[in-house]
């Protein structure tokens, strides 16, 4: 398994801080036996993805998947289709490797690597189904602002990646960002907003119709009482 960043061009601003997070041998275990059964090593070149899962089926490729457990869920219940989790953290990394393994999963293969330089690299256009980004950082400070992942750059990055009528969801549980997302979302012409407000909420709210289990992340926003946010959209054009 590669180093997470020691193949790819520095960038001044990255939307996530690498921290050590505890690792368990178990998991350090994965990371060194079930990576090259799982793994896809980073490297500026197009990803084959028929090759690479062995076969034709539709891709969901889902940023920041944390410990894997909304990503683990999917890939059981959804074997006709193929998913793709970037992510770099190792422990998280690590634990999903050991579900995936128990699971015998053939449908999953994992990136540990900057997302957005993955998809500048290794994702070729038009050749994604769906995006699902759940829970990115707020970075709620406005100093930090400049951190946030999901801005006009990036949503126009995802949006050449989708193919016609492709999906990108996103979740947040902070009602700021979320506006946000929505008016630069809003903003990307490659893009339509299929969000239906759900039955009984505000004229203005932005939540639309749930497609995705609930996550650790969603679980802690929802104790402290924070809505949650969800923001669908469709890749327009031919």
């Amino acid at each position: 398994m590669q180093a997470l960043s020691d193949k790819a061009p520095a960038r001044p601003i990255r939307s996530y801080v690498l921290r050590a997070g505890r690792i368990t041998p178990a998991q350090e275990r994965a990371l060194a036996e079930l990576w090259p059964r799982y793994g896809v090593d980073f490297r500026p070149a197009e990803l084959n993805l028929p090759e690479l899962f062995g076969r034709r089926a539709p891709v969901s490729l889902e940023i920041g998947f944390g410990n894997g457990e909304h990503l683990l869920r999917r890939a059981s219940a959804e074997p006709e289709r193929n998913f793709l989790g970037v992510e770099v953290h190792r422990p998280g990394i690590g634990h999903l490797l050991l579900a995936a393994e128990r699971n015998d999963l053939k449908n999953l293969r994992i990136v540990a690597h900057d997302a957005v330089e993955v998809l500048e690299q290794q994702i070729a256009p038009g050749t994604l189904d769906e995006v699902q980004l759940l829970f990115p950082d707020p970075w709620p400070k406005k100093r930090h602002h400049k951190r946030r992942l999901v801005q006009p750059a990036f949503i126009n990055l995802l949006a050449s990646r989708l193919g016609p009528g492709g999906k990108l969801y996103i979740a947040t549980d902070w009602q700021p960002y979320a506006e946000r997302m929505r008016e630069d979302l809003e903003a990307c012409a490659a893009l339509r907003n299929s969000g239906e407000p759900l039955a009984g909420a505000r004229a203005d709210s932005i939540q639309t119709e749930p497609t995705h289990e609930p996550t650790r992340f969603q679980r802690r926003g929802e104790r402290l009482g924070h809505q949650i946010h969800r923001l669908l959209f469709v890749r327009v054009g031919d």
